[in-house]
C-alpha cells in the first residue's frame, strides 16, 4: 500500500506542520532512511515494538511509516501519560525503542530503568521545520514557554541527526503478509489499565477498504486537503486521516496543539481544506471562538 502511494503520488504534497510541507516522495525517503536505521544500527528485527510518545508533527509519520516498513510494530503512546502510565504501556509491549518528544521525555526518565527499552530516541518540536522556523520554535518553547522540563537520558539519539546521517540506500525490504502486527494499539483505560489492542496489516488495510468505499463518492484522488486536529497516536485519527487519507494521495495538515484556538484558526485560514475531522469538543470550541 505505502508503496503505491509513494509512487503514484510522488510530487504530491503529503503532511504540513507550522508551515513545512513533505511531498510524498520525501516522506518515503525519511521514513526509509528511519527504517535503516532501526534494522542495521539499532539491530532491530521484524516485530520488534518501537513506542511513539509525541503530538502532532512531521516526525510522526516519518517514524509510522518507517516502522511498518522495516515490519516493526507501532505502539502509540499518550503524550499526556503520568509516569505510572508510560511505565505500564512500556512493559506490556515490551517495547525495545521509544520516539519521545522532548516535552515529555523528563517523564521517561522516571521510569526508563524499570522498562525494556534500550533505544531512545528524542526530537523537539520545530526540529523538521523550515530553517529559521525550526530554531525559532524550539527556542520559544524551551526558554520562552518552558514547555521543555529538563531531563537526563544520557544515551538518547537525535532524530535530526539520524535523518541526516542514515542510509537510505541500506533499508531492507521486509515480507509482509495480512498476518504481521501492525500495531498495538492501547485502549483509553477508563475500566482499568490500558490495554494493547492488536492490529495485524490485514486489519488495517480491511479499515482502509471499508473506510474508502464509504467516502470515495466525495473524493477525488491526489486532490484533497484534510484537516488533523485530534491527536494521530488515536486510533480514530490513525486510521481516519493518517492511513485513509494517505492512502489517497491527500495533504493532511497537522495541527500541533488544537487546544490554542487562536492559532488553529489562523491555520485554517491557510488552506483550501476538503475535509476536517474532529470530536464534538473540538467543534464546540471552534464554534465559541470570535
Amino acid at each position: 500500500l505505502l508503496d503505491d502511494v509513494f509512487t503514484k503520488y510522488a510530487e504530491k504534497s503529503s503532511f504540513s506542520n507550522m508551515g513545512t510541507t513533505l511531498t510524498y516522495r520525501e516522506l518515503q525517503i525519511a521514513s526509509q532512511k528511519f527504517a535503516s536505521y532501526l534494522q542495521n544500527d539499532l539491530g532491530l528485527k521484524k516485530g520488534d515494538r518501537v513506542a511513539l510518545m509525541m503530538p502532532n508533527i512531521l516526525q510522526y509519520p516519518i517514524c509510522l511509516f518507517g516502522i511498518l516498513q522495516a515490519g516493526m510494530i507501532a505502539v502509540n503512546v499518550n503524550p499526556l501519560y503520568t509516569a505510572r502510565e508510560l511505565e505500564h504501556q512500556l512493559n506490556d509491549s515490551n517495547a525495545k525503542a521509544i520516539v519521545i518528544f522532548a516535552n515529555s521525555a523528563n517523564i521517561l526518565e522516571k521510569v526508563i530503568d524499570k522498562t525494556s527499552v534500550e533505544h531512545v530516541v528524542v526530537t523537539e518540536i520545530g526540529d523538521l521545520l523550515n530553517f529559521p522556523k525550526s530554531m525559532i520554535v524550539n527556542f520559544v518553547l524551551k526558554y520562552v514557554k518552558k514547555m521543555v522540563p529538563s531531563y537526563n537520558l544520557p544515551k538518547a539519539l537525535s532524530i535530526k541527526d539520524i535523518l541526516s546521517n542514515a542510509d537510505y540506500p541500506n533499508f531492507k525490504k521486509v515480507d509482509l503478509n495480512h498476518e504481521d502486527i501492525a500495531f498495538l494499539q492501547y485502549t483509553g483505560g477508563t475500566t482499568g489499565v490500558s490495554k494493547g489492542a492488536i492490529l495485524t496489516h490485514g486489519n488495517i488495510v480491511a479499515n482502509l477498504l471499508q473506510a474508502r468505499a464509504w467516502i470515495k463518492g466525495f473524493i477525488r484522488d491526489g486532490e484533497e486537503v484534510i484537516i488533523t486536529p485530534l491527536p494521530l497516536y488515536h486510533i480514530f485519527s490513525l486510521t481516519a486521516n493518517c492511513l485513509a487519507f494517505s492512502s489517497i494521495g491527500a495533504t493532511n495538515v497537522l495541527i500541533t496543539n488544537p487546544r490554542d484556538m487562536p492559532n488553529f484558526i489562523k491555520e485554517l485560514s491557510k488552506w483550501n481544506f476538503t475535509a476536517i475531522t474532529g470530536v464534538n469538543t473540538l467543534f464546540n470550541g471552534l464554534l465559541n471562538t470570535p
